[in-house]
């Protein structure tokens, strides 16, 4: 589909748009250009007055509407009439509305910093972006949830740390994370110089952290999957950390153990011997079914297992990662992968919704087979969401990718108390997080729906 702009170049966000309706289509982009006569095309103008139009198959519409006084707003006018005239058309219309950053509950702090009372922040984001009350009442739950952890930051001086094991058992149907299969060629052969690297990049970073007086809030070793290593490297990594930095007032330790087939005894012991206070076994789904269909090669009864053994070590701080929407679920299959994870009371359980992004190998349209449609999505999330809080769950963090089924959300869960400061931090980004320097950690363009 080409996207055609008339005296405007408002790309981002009306892109952004436009791919909630059209979430997997790919679009050629032209500005100020003639608009060719056939093909399916969207023309967004902003010549004299806002009109927007659509010519897609059946699809025909157009919209208009009048340019804002003020210019700055002109974008933002733009793009919300674009989204009543492709809600009218298609009949969809997105519960995020044309809210389409990916921290909302950061929008909601924001609002609240300003002054603006419960009802207020409501009529703002839905004049401005049409958001349903179901949505904004989740946002306002996360944000009075993350109130203790953001009043406790020391903004100024603290940092957190995020150590990234770019290396996974297998590489999953719908990952576009940086990692690589251990089962690879030449990957079993990388694990070590990595690891050399990664300690003395380590040690650089720890002095030039003490250099400027800052001090280590919480670390987080992510992925890939940081047990898929030896639990000799991994010891080696986390010993480093302790011998680099001053980590005397660090309040949150977690561990990604993340596939419960990369977990073994030795490996919690070294986990658990060095300090860190949170772990993740992620099983994605307890349906071995849909285990198999993402490429998975662990069983639900390897993550009970694993977990099980966790809690006998001692590990008080569990969490555990799903997704809605995975190839060949669904909506009772989810639901009883969220009853199956309440049974075993984790602290806190993370519930993503798919992003079918273009460098997964879900992205190719043969491998799309058996995914569960929007409004089957939208109903594992609301499950989860009524079950979880039902069952003295709360959400504390939450964000949103583009790509996503349904234009929903992923939204970590948590008992009383038992939120991760480091999810909290990044998502409203309220603190420097360090890390190496050639593997990203999570970020606004590469957020992880769980390994």
């Amino acid at each position: 589909m080409n996207i055609y702009f008339l005296g405007n170049s408002f790309k981002y966000e009306c892109e952004a748009v436009i791919k909630l309706f059209f979430p997997l289509e790919r679009f050629g982009f032209f500005f100020d250009e003639d608009i060719a006569e056939e093909g399916d095309r969207i023309i967004l103008s902003t010549v004299g007055k806002i009109a927007v139009s659509i010519e897609c198959g059946e699809l025909s519409a157009s919209k208009e509407s009048p340019l804002p006084e003020n210019e700055d707003e002109t974008e933002g006018a733009l793009c919300r009439t674009l989204f009543l005239m492709l809600s009218e058309v298609t009949g969809c219309t997105p519960e995020w509305g044309c809210l389409t950053g990916i921290r909302p509950v950061k929008k909601i702090n924001e609002l609240t910093a300003q002054g603006l009372d419960r009802h207020q922040r409501f009529e703002y984001l839905k004049e401005m972006y049409f958001l349903t009350p179901k949505k904004f009442e989740l946002c306002e739950m996360t944000a009075d949830q993350q109130h203790t952890a953001l009043e406790t930051l020391d903004e100024k001086n603290s940092f957190s740390l995020y150590v990234s094991i770019p290396f996974c058992p297998s590489r999953c149907s719908y990952c576009s994370f940086v990692s690589h299969s251990i089962t690879s060629r030449g990957a079993k052969e990388l694990i070590g110089p990595y690891v050399k690297k990664l300690c003395e990049e380590i040690a650089r970073t720890a002095q030039k952290a003490a250099d400027m007086g800052l001090f280590c809030d919480t670390v987080y070793i992510g992925g890939g999957t940081p047990t898929a290593i030896s639990a000799k490297h991994l010891d080696n990594i986390i010993k480093t950390l302790y011998n680099s930095f001053d980590l005397s007032k660090i309040r949150e330790f977690t561990v990604e153990a993340g596939r419960p087939d990369t977990i073994t005894e030795e490996k919690l012991a070294v986990i658990k011997e060095n300090g860190a206070t949170r772990i993740s076994i992620n099983p994605q789904t307890l349906s071995d079914e849909v285990l198999k269909n993402i490429g998975r090669i662990h069983t639900t009864e390897e993550f009970y297992k694993a977990f099980e053994l966790a809690r006998s070590m001692g590990f008080d701080n569990i969490n555990t990662d799903t997704i809605a929407g995975l190839t060949g679920d669904t909506v009772e299959g989810f639901a009883d992968t969220i009853e199956q994870l309440i049974g075993l009371s984790p602290e806190s359980i993370t519930v993503h919704t798919l992003t079918v992004k273009r460098s997964a190998r879900l992205f190719a349209s043969e491998n799309r087979q058996g995914l569960a449609g929007t409004a089957d999505v939208a109903r594992m999330v609301d499950t989860a969401f009524t079950r979880l809080t039902e069952s003295g769950y709360s959400p504390y963090y939450l964000y949103r990718q583009k790509n996503t089924v349904g234009n929903l959300e992923n939204v970590g869960y948590c008992k009383k108390g038992k939120e991760s400061l480091y999810n909290i931090y990044i998502m409203e980004e309220r603190q420097n997080i360090l890390q190496w320097a050639q593997v990203h950690p999570p970020s606004s363009s590469t957020l992880p729906q769980g390994r």
